[in-house]
């Protein structure tokens, strides 16, 4: 029994750096950067009164701004980029489907929107009646 020594064997690793980080990096100062851009036309529609077209107009560059984040979050983080044309045909094609799904839903219900306040009388003079009470409470409050 003696024969048996106990010794205790170490093992060490060393931490070598990924080669891929210089990418990473890359990715993360543009997805910063872009958050910034996005956050300052955020703070400048809030903070300022723009004519409705120069709204609308910095709305869409926030959505293409955000599109592009997406894209870079997909294409880096998760390593659709580096996968064949079908796998990532896969994975885009039902969310281009989806959001289509979600454009026709809201395009029908402004569309019935406007055709309920055009055609619908009743609810036209509901709302009207609303409207003339909030202005009669708001020169005259109730209490």
């Amino acid at each position: 029994m003696d024969n048996h020594s106990h010794t205790a064997s170490e093992i060490t690793v060393h931490h070598a750096p990924s080669e891929g980080t210089g990418r990473i990096w890359k990715t993360t100062i543009i997805l910063s950067v872009l958050t910034l851009i996005e956050l300052g036309l955020g703070f400048l529609m809030y903070f300022t009164d723009l004519p409705n077209w120069v709204d609308l107009f910095l709305k869409g560059v926030i959505v293409i701004l955000t599109m592009a984040k997406a894209y870079y979050i997909v294409s880096i983080f998760m390593h659709l980029g580096d996968e064949i044309r079908n796998m990532i045909m896969t994975i885009v094609m039902p969310l281009l489907l989806f959001v289509w799904f979600i454009a026709a839903f809201l395009w029908d219900g402004g569309s019935y929107r406007t055709m309920r306040n055009r055609y619908d009388k009743h609810y036209e003079q509901t709302t009207l009646d609303r409207e003339m009470k909030a202005a009669d409470t708001a020169t005259h409050p109730l209490h």
